[in-house]
């Protein structure tokens, strides 16, 4: 065993040791959907920490592991690089239901009703969770299933009218009345399995993300509503959903103003978001995603649930169906601030991390493009992914996988402007042209490989989860603790304004959003509102029209969702439950981590728990 392995070897030992024995959260807990302490949990650790030791003595390239060891660059999910794994997908959810599928255990037809469709929904994302390193999406959960909804009202119909009813007894309304509550109850079923059925080992339930929002059918808009309805339910003793993440489409003519006919289900999510802190909103009259509508479901844009977006594509149709991220590649810009004497000479070294991320992002795709479909019978074989079906399981993946997107993503823009000049972008407006400079100068770039590749190269805004930890750990041990740079537990998120600093939310939008299209791999700007808002609808709809005024893409508002697991109250609790006096712990506290929401905050691990507590509450 050579030098490099052996060294491997005994840190991979130790990183061991350290989750079983002194209880390195860092470790266990990378990702706050993963209950890292539970045997499957860190069965599962074992096997990634592993992984990632094959990955990187075998499978990268010597500038590559450099650029790692100087903290500059950061392959995202390289545990599952060896399995040749993409990163998410849009599931194609009408097509499956449609044709019917094959799990790999037999062949399900195609539903009846709705409550068999949203059966079988979530047995797909289960089946599918296991294909890919990330999370799964369906595009259009409203359209795809809306026939299906049809099909339960036929059923009822023909039903009622096979009774001994007396002559004047209209069936009609009878039927859509049973039939709502049929849509109800499938949607409430949809949203327990979503929180309680797992995979991967049994280490985590899937990571699920669903769009809708547009659809001004009858059977449509049944669906919406009752998904938004048992969503503001809850679970069986009132606990919010962490899954499905749910994004709301919002669109001029169809539900943003008052003559609009899907108005009142903008209204209804807007309440759902004040209780559950879900749905999250898309807003595809924005420019950069309005260009891609051709009148149709499925040209409308649509987000995986952290911020992920695929639309563009060189090699096929452009929109998102039955495609995804292949894989993603971060740049500490910080790092490269702390290095650089010179605006100029930042420029350069970030010119430089471009061409490593770049050529690491082909190398993994070349290696995913060797992979077999056969390895990979659900995502493929079924047509999950765009033309997999047409492939045979000795076929390599390449011109199939050539219709997903590889993106280079940044962390800490905030922190590398204060290193270059002392402040950063929310504190000075000729630093956020800079900022903007800096990020335009990385998309024309990825732009410029788009045309030399003929690969969907582009520009992710990272949501870095345990990354915005590691990234300042390591830093601080070369330059020490620096004020309003290594001197908190992360870096802030992408091109973020800092948590801590004392914004309006007006402000924050306003800063943020050119960054938006900017990122055309995925983005997202969040706002803390302070207090209980299930009462102040109106000022979510504020800050929700102010996000679409200013160009937003993707958008989410954070607020407190707490609930006393004794009695149940919901509300804002401080420390013990106003209502029973239960203690601290035995308070749910339901926060947003880079995208998705976690109700156990001891899953989160120590940077994000920093982060958290350091979050100021965005005023008018």
């Amino acid at each position: 065993m050579d030098n490099l392995m052996l060294n491997g070897t005994r840190q991979l030992w130790h990183s061991f040791h350290d989750m079983i024995h002194a209880g390195n959260m860092d470790l266990l807990q990378e990702n706050a959907n993963v209950d890292g302490k539970s045997p499957m949990g860190l069965m599962g650790k074992f096997g990634s920490e592993s992984a990632k030791l094959y990955a990187y003595e075998h499978l990268l390239s010597p500038e590559t592991k450099e650029a790692m060891e100087q903290n500059i660059l950061y392959p995202h999910d390289l545990d599952f690089y060896a399995a040749g794994t993409t990163t998410c997908c849009q599931i194609p959810l009408g097509k499956l239901l449609k044709g019917g599928f094959n799990t790999g255990h037999g062949h399900m037809r195609e539903p009846q009703d709705i409550k068999s469709a949203l059966a079988l929904a979530s047995i797909i994302l289960q089946a599918n969770q296991n294909q890919q390193h990330g999370g799964q999406a369906f595009p259009m959960f409203d359209a795809d299933l809306a026939p299906y909804v049809r099909k339960t009202y036929e059923k009822t119909l023909q039903m009622l009218k096979q009774l001994p009813l007396s002559a004047d007894f209209n069936s009609e309304p009878q039927a859509w009345k049973m039939t709502e509550r049929d849509v109800y109850q499938a949607c409430e079923a949809f949203i327990h399995n979503a929180n309680s059925m797992h995979s991967r080992g049994g280490g985590q339930v899937p990571f699920i993300s669903i769009n809708y929002g547009t659809d001004t059918s009858v059977c449509g808009r049944m669906l919406t509503k009752q998904l938004l309805l048992a969503t503001q339910r809850g679970l069986g003793h009132g606990e919010t959903p962490i899954f499905p993440i749910q994004i709301f489409k919002v669109k001029s003519g169809v539900n943003f103003e008052p003559e609009d006919p899907n108005y009142d289900l903008y209204k209804l999510a807007l309440e759902t978001t004040a209780r559950r802190m879900f749905p999250n909103f898309a807003f595809l009259d924005t420019a950069f995603n309005q260009i891609y509508d051709q009148g149709t479901r499925e040209s409308e844009v649509c987000y995986m649930g952290c911020r992920t977006r695929v639309m563009g594509n060189v090699n096929g149709e452009e929109n998102a169906i039955g495609r995804g991220n292949l894989s993603f590649t971060t740049i500490n810009l910080v790092r490269l601030a702390l290095l650089s004497s010179s605006s100029g000479e930042f420029d350069r070294l970030l010119e430089e991390a471009m061409d490593l991320a770049v050529k690491q992002l082909l190398d993994r795709f070349r290696y995913q493009s060797g992979r077999k479909a056969g390895n990979f019978r659900f995502l493929y074989s079924q047509g999950v992914w765009r033309g997999g079906e047409y492939l045979q399981p000795h076929d390599h993946l390449g011109s199939v996988l050539q219709q997903g997107t590889l993106s280079v993503g940044f962390i800490g823009l905030a922190e590398s402007l204060t290193a270059l000049y002392g402040k950063h972008h929310g504190q000075n407006s000729e630093l956020q042209q800079r900022g903007l400079e800096i990020i335009r100068a990385m998309r024309s770039r990825m732009d410029r490989e788009m045309q030399a590749s003929g690969l969907n190269f582009s520009l992710i805004a990272t949501p870095a989860e345990g990354l915005s930890g590691k990234f300042v750990k390591k830093d601080r041990e070369q330059f020490g603790t620096i004020p309003g740079i290594t001197d908190r537990e992360y870096y802030t998120n992408s091109f973020h304004i800092p948590v801590h600093f004392p914004i309006t939310a007006a402000q924050k939008i306003e800063l943020e959003a050119p960054y938006h299209e900017l990122c055309n791999a995925g983005h997202i700007t969040y706002v803390e509102v302070d207090g209980s808002v299930i009462h102040n609808t109106a000022a979510l709809d504020r800050i929700v029209r102010c996000m679409a005024a200013n160009q937003i893409g993707y958008g989410s508002i954070n607020h407190p969702v707490d609930r006393c697991k004794s009695c149940g109250y919901s509300g804002i609790i401080d420390l013990d439950c106003p209502v029973c006096g239960s203690p601290d712990r035995q308070i749910e506290r339901i926060r947003r981590i880079t995208g998705y929401l976690v109700g156990d905050m001891e899953k989160w691990n120590p940077a994000k728990r920093a982060e958290e507590a350091d979050r100021v509450k965005h005023g008018k």
